[in-house]
């Protein structure tokens, strides 16, 4: 999830040309939907919980400047195949959507909350500040929260529950970091077989009549820089060797650090976010090229 760094970007619509290397952005690729029932609740998915996949169409090369990065090199590719634990953003990457202007769209302020997003993307706002003025605009009940979560079913990127289940059987741990909210974010967990506890996001917070209080601002995710803090937080209390981070924004490109990720692989599939490809490790447009790499 990107939504405050102001940047170049790009939503993905045109085609690539069919090229046959493993490492090369794969394309052509129809994907099906899932169904997948489990119960609902504010930190438990909804009962008729559906994912939904969805087509996705690389961006042409020739529209990069810095498509080199496409080719990861042997230090990368040893990097991704030794990882003990991946860390996956959420919006944009894991889904395609961006989960606070789609819960904001569903409760009537779509509108508001997209015009002060843009106003936001155009300086340097503190994401605490941010994700409070934009929960102020339409302030969430707890019932809206439910019904959001029982209609509008994530729509999960193309691949993804392939990539994560390749990932398990490597024993490598998934982990979900997000600036988004627990309660929609338990529902992609569930579907893709992630343990709740290895969820970092964000936390709405109720009243006893239902009513919208705020959200948890003791969680790293509630500030800027919070999700380097997690993956720093997630590898001291594991030790883990290798740790990738995988996204579509500026904030996961600050995860690679010293004591965060040793790798960062920009997921283009559905916003290329120029300024962050540019300085990823790896750049790709389908997780398929990371499947492709494990096997």
């Amino acid at each position: 999830m990107e939504g405050l760094v102001s940047s170049q970007m790009t939503l993905i619509s045109a085609h690539y040309r069919q090229l046959n290397s493993p490492f090369l952005p794969a394309f052509s690729l129809q994907f099906k939907r899932r169904l997948d029932i489990s119960r609902i609740g504010m930190d438990k998915s909804p009962k008729s919980l559906k994912s939904i996949t969805a087509s996705v169409q690389p961006l042409e090369t020739s529209k990069l400047g810095h498509s080199n990065n496409t080719l990861p090199s042997k230090d990368v590719l040893d990097l991704w195949r030794s990882a003990n634990a991946v860390c996956f953003d959420v919006d944009s990457t894991v889904c395609l959507d961006e989960g606070i202007d789609e819960l904001a769209e569903y409760c009537g302020a779509g509108k508001a909350v997209a015009e002060w997003t843009s106003r936001a993307m155009s300086g340097s706002v503190p994401f605490e500040e941010a994700l409070a003025a934009r929960l102020a605009l339409f302030n969430p009940s707890f019932a809206q929260v439910q019904d959001f979560l029982e209609k509008r079913p994530p729509r999960l990127s193309p691949g993804i529950d392939e990539l994560v289940k390749m990932l398990k059987a490597n024993n490598t741990t998934v982990y979900l970091i997000s600036g988004g909210f627990r309660q929609m974010i338990n529902p992609v967990a569930s579907i893709l077989g992630i343990p709740h506890e290895n969820i970092f996001a964000n936390r709405l917070l109720f009243g006893s009549s239902g009513e919208f209080v705020g959200f948890d601002t003791k969680e790293p995710t509630s500030r800027s820089g919070g999700k380097a803090t997690a993956v720093q937080q997630i590898r001291k209390a594991h030790n883990y060797k290798a740790l990738v981070m995988i996204g579509d924004g500026a904030t996961d490109l600050e995860a690679r650090k010293p004591g965060g990720a040793d790798l960062f692989i920009c997921y283009a599939g559905v916003q290329l976010r120029e300024a962050v490809a540019a300085n990823a490790d790896w750049l790709v447009f389908s997780f398929k090229d990371l499947m492709n790499s494990l096997e």
